[in-house]
């Protein structure tokens, strides 16, 4: 969907429910048709494609070295630049034609195609969703990794990389151009800024995207789930708990808001898109005998659907809005209460369709690699070009892993090769091989 098609708001049928449209999408297993069964069959066939697939193998120690190194570099939200200059310094080692970072500190390299009439990109994301001062130093334990990052998306960038180095291995030239990026800003209030500048008019052309994040070596997030995230404050002029009661109370007013939220947001995501909301930090106030000065919270609203989302949109303003007027209303003395509303996230929903070329070249290429492919919906960097309508998918680097966004988290190189095995022939189906490929 794009930017022109969206609603400016969803009409509310008002009443025992809210209701909207046509159910969830869960997670579910795929087939290839047999077009697309086919392609991929062909291009396994060349025995050019099978040495950049046997080379993936052969330079295992590589990849995980790199997934080391990477992680070791700390890159907290908006922290990336360190390791981002070192992602871009290993992409130049490995042979391109041209690199940078861009204005938002994205590492993007070219690698140049026979005719350049279309442009492929595979991408990993360089954040983590931990504080600066984090230790990022990778433990072993047996055959386990454990670090903050290491899979999520350590694991990512150490799969980019390999399959330029697949590419360069066996010399193989595909038609369209490939950016390789890291991007940064995918973590949580980084708000997916990267991937917002790569699809605006200062980012380069892309018409297929490819984005590896994680290990899951048989998902396809073809489908964008969206969410807003806001900042909620109000404020007022703050006094004693005895001595100047009566002036207007910013917690009790939060207190309210949160009960509105509840109240509408409950009867609105009970039919429908899935769709959810949560107040998931609350802040301010003084002590415990002060009315405070201010009281703060952080919501995050989230929907698979687009014109859901606006609508739990329009609810949380409502309720907001009502808080805000209530607690002017038990206000006695003194200054009224001001509210202020700040968007601190809006990550756009959208899907692309199973039958896509690009979608069923995914499923193929799992299929052909011996993997049950499963198609799904998340909040990646693919979001932002799937509400734009250009082909995009989120795939796992390979390997097994959990725990991510925690400091416990491990991953497992357990048959990782067939991760990176996967992204590389998914991107050179999209991209197209050059003459017959031998």
């Amino acid at each position: 969907m794009t930017t022109a098609d969206r609603p400016s708001i969803l009409p509310l049928v008002l009443g025992p429910f809210l209701v909207l449209f046509a159910g969830a999408v869960s997670p579910a297993p795929a087939e290839a048709l047999q077009s697309y069964a086919e392609e991929i069959q062909a291009l396994l066939e060349s025995h050019r494609i099978q040495e950049a697939s046997d080379h993936i193998v052969a330079s295992d120690e590589l990849t995980i070295r790199d997934q080391i190194e990477l992680t070791e570099i700390p890159a907290p939200p908006f922290g990336e630049e360190v390791r981002a200059a070192e992602f871009l310094a290993r992409m130049e080692a490995l042979g391109v034609d041209d690199a940078w970072i861009d204005e938002e500190g994205n590492a993007i390299a070219l690698r140049r195609g026979r005719s350049g009439n279309e442009v492929v990109a595979i991408s990993a994301h360089l954040d983590t969703v931990f504080p600066e001062g984090t230790d990022v130093t990778v433990r072993m334990r047996g055959d386990t990794l454990f670090a903050p990052g290491i899979s999520d998306d350590g694991r990512g960038l150490a799969a980019v990389l390999a399959v330029l180095r697949a590419l360069n291995a066996a010399d193989l030239e595909t038609e369209a151009d490939v950016l390789f990026i890291g991007t940064v800003g995918e973590e949580g209030i980084g708000d997916l800024r990267g991937v917002k500048h790569l699809f605006s008019d200062r980012g380069p052309r892309i018409d297929a995207f490819i984005s590896v994040d994680g290990s899951n070596p048989r998902g396809i997030t073809h489908q964008a789930l969206g969410s807003h995230r806001y900042r909620v404050t109000f404020r007022g002029p703050g006094g004693h708990s005895w001595g100047a009661f009566g002036l207007g109370n910013p917690a009790h007013a939060l207190g309210r808001a949160i009960v509105h939220l509840d109240d509408l947001a409950d009867r609105f995501t009970q039919r429908g898109p899935r769709t959810s909301y949560n107040v998931g930090r609350l802040g301010g106030g003084t002590s415990i005998n002060s009315i405070p000065f201010e009281s703060w919270m952080e919501v995050d609203l989230r929907s698979e659907d687009q014109k859901a989302l606006l609508g739990i949109d329009s609810l949380f303003h409502r309720a907001m809005e009502r808080a805000e007027w209530e607690g002017n209303q038990r206000r006695r003395s003194g200054a009224p209460l001001e509210m202020e509303l700040e968007m601190i996230g809006d990550r756009p929903s959208g899907e692309i369709p199973v039958s896509d070329p690009f979608v069923q070249r995914a499923i193929a290429v799992t299929e052909a690699l011996g993997l049950q492919p499963t198609l799904g919906r998340s909040s990646t960097d693919s979001n932002v070009p799937i509400s734009l309508g250009i082909p995009a998918i989120t795939i796992g680097g390979g390997g097994t892993s959990g725990r991510a966004h925690s400091l416990d988290e491990w991953f497992l190189n357990r048959e990782g090769h067939l991760g990176v095995q996967r992204a590389f022939l998914i991107l050179l189906a999209q991209a197209g091989l050059a003459g017959n490929g031998g």
